[in-house]
Parts: structure tokens; C-alpha cells; sequence
């Protein structure tokens, strides 16, 4: 057995600044996803998922593990993650799965209906949505945030959310689940992420109401809640100092690994979760989420 504060690299980090949205294969340490570790069971078998933010992260750790479970993924992402949009294609289909990769940007509704149209038309349902892609920048003055980041940031990580859980809800037979990527905080606003942490705020109070406006059509949704974890966000929109340090704010002293997310998802999205709806899981490292 592993310690769980041994179970994943610790600061200090010393990985090269990026320019937002980052690139997971410029990172160092390059963040675990599951690839060796992840062994699915059949429990998402023939099911279709559509991720945003999939090309890296915690969108592709997710994207593997469903894979892995049996589902064909289409993912979203921006297009100067094209690279690493299609090493993340590659992992799905040497599972034998299906993988949509689609670039465009979610700010758009017309953009978020044609993702839901093209798994449409490639996989003939759609029975999970992964809302997972964000957009954040850090700031230690409400000064420095302009009307046009605030918006972006809401467009991003609200906005979109919207777009697409409306657009996939009209087409999702009963048993479907949406999943939407929180974060601690929602419930523990950093200061200097203030429009950010609005964002995820907004996320988990509105995957509450669509949970309740959606259960007599047997559509389930819930917020998973991770607390700092080792993606291409942080040294793309992090000051170095806090790069390097990321995650020792927590009990166990570092970030998390996608690879540590990829089990909640699945339960999520799994027919196991049948009595689950309505619920943000935290996945802080000991940071309690009240």
C-alpha cells in the first residue's frame, strides 16, 4: 500500500510558465492520467460520453478511464491543444473505442448544440456529458480583472455549462448522467481567484436545480469538487511562486493526479449511481468541503 501523501509528486515544481491554455506535454512532471495504472470493469459498456476540456487534465484522465469502461468519447477542446487533443484520440482508440476529437470554443451556444449534434450523428445517443473544460487567471486587485475576462470567465465556465446541458438534456434517454467539474472553491473562495471561484460556485448551485428540474426524465446530475490537482491551468495561469508550491496548502502536502479523479467519474456516470443526484464529491486532499 501506498501513502497517500507519497502517492503522487511533491513540490517544489519546477516546470516552465505557459501561455494559457497551457499544454499538458510541456509540463514537468508530467501529470499522471491513468495510463498504467487505470483498469476498467465494463461499467460504462457501449455508452457514449461527450467531455470539454478533454485533450488534457482531468478531461483526458477521465476520458481514458471511460474508455477503458467501454464508452466511445468525444472530447472538445480549443484548437492550439490540438496536440495534445490527439495523443489523448490515440489513448481512446488503442482501447478499441470510438474518439471524437472536435476543437472550437464553448463560449459559443451555437458551438456547444453542434458538439451535442455531432455525437448525435457519430454515435447515434448521448448518454453522458462531462462539463469539464474552464478558463481562470489569477489577480491580487479586483483592478486587474478586466469586463472582458470576468465575461470570458462566465462564458467559459457558466455559460457553457448551460449551453450544453441544455442542449444534451433534449436528446438523453433515462439513466443518462451529467457531471460537472466544481471545485473547492465553491465552498473555500481563493482571493485571487475571485471570478473563477464565482464560476464554481454557480456550477454547483445550478447542477443542484437541473438535478431536481431533471429527474422525471431519469437524468442525473452532480459536481465532482477537486481541490488543487496537477493540470496545464496551473502554470498557465499561476505566478511561479505558487506554481511551485502548488498543493502543500493541503493535509497531504501536494496536488492531486488526474489519475485520482478518473474512479469518481466513473461512479458518476455509472448505472451504480442510480440513487445519486443532486451531489458535489469533493477530492480535496483532506481539505474539508462542508
Amino acid at each position: 500500500m501506498t501513502h497517500p501523501m507519497q502517492a503522487g509528486p511533491q513540490p517544489p515544481f519546477d516546470t516552465p510558465k505557459q501561455v494559457p491554455p497551457g499544454l499538458e506535454s510541456e509540463m514537468n512532471p508530467r501529470p499522471d492520467f491513468g495510463e498504467t495504472s487505470y483498469v476498467g470493469s465494463g461499467k460504462l459498456r457501449n455508452k457514449a460520453a461527450l467531455i470539454t476540456g478533454g485533450d488534457s487534465g482531468i478531461g483526458r484522465a477521465v476520458a481514458l478511464a471511460f474508455a477503458r469502461e467501454g464508452a466511445d468519447v468525444l472530447i472538445s477542446y480549443l484548437p492550439q491543444e490540438e496536440s495534445d487533443a490527439q495523443f489523448t484520440a490515440r489513448l481512446i482508440e488503442a482501447e478499441g473505442r470510438i474518439c471524437v476529437p472536435v476543437p472550437g470554443d464553448i463560449c459559443s451556444e451555437a458551438h456547444c448544440i453542434s458538439l451535442v449534434q455531432t455525437a448525435m450523428e457519430r454515435f447515434g445517443k448521448l448518454d453522458i456529458l462531462v462539463n469539464n473544460a474552464a478558463f481562470q487567471m489569477s489577480h491580487k486587485d479586483l483592478s486587474e480583472i478586466t469586463e472582458q475576462e470576468f465575461d470570458k470567465t462566465f462564458r467559459t465556465n457558466v455559460y457553457a455549462n448551460f449551453f450544453l446541458c441544455k442542449a444534451a438534456s433534449a436528446h438523453m434517454k433515462p439513466g443518462s448522467a451529467i457531471i460537472s467539474t466544481a471545485s473547492v472553491n465553491a465552498d473555500k473562495p481563493n482571493a485571487t481567484l475571485v471570478a473563477y471561484a464565482a464560476t464554481k460556485g454557480a456550477i454547483q448551485n445550478m447542477s443542484g436545480g437541473m438535478a431536481q428540474l431533471l429527474a422525471e426524465k431519469g437524468i442525473r446530475v452532480n459536481c465532482v469538487a477537486p481541490g488543487p490537482f496537477w493540470t496545464p491551468l496551473i502554470p498557465s495561469t499561476l505566478p511561479p511562486d505558487k506554481v511551485k508550491d502548488f498543493g502543500t496548502q493541503t493535509p497531504m502536502k501536494r496536488p492531486g493526479q488526474p489519475a485520482e479523479l478518473q474512479a469518481v467519474y466513473v461512479l458518476l456516470a455509472s448505472d451504480q449511481a442510480s440513487y445519486i443526484s443532486g451531489a458535489t464529491v469533493p477530492v480535496t486532499g483532506g481539505v474539508p468541503f462542508i
